[in-house]
């Protein structure tokens, strides 16, 4: 079960890592590094594939962490 488990971590961990790389950036540069920079939030706007973006990366951040509190408790 264990095996298991660690071969569901990494394959969620390497889907997370693509959905978090296909957001797109906010803003360019130092001021953009930091949060300065003005914008909408990204859960208020945009179109309805950056919303499922957001939603999928959330709902796989989730499933890492439950995956890996499990594989704690193991």
């Amino acid at each position: 079960m264990e095996t298991l488990l660690g071969i569901v971590q990494v394959i969620i961990s390497v889907v997370l890592v693509f959905l978090v790389l296909l957001h797109s950036g906010k803003d360019a540069g130092l001021s953009g590094a930091f949060g300065i920079g003005g914008g909408g939030s990204s859960f208020g706007g945009g179109s309805l594939v950056e919303r499922n973006l957001d939603r999928w990366t959330i709902v796989f951040a989730l499933l890492f962490v439950l995956n890996t509190l499990v594989l704690l408790k193991i």
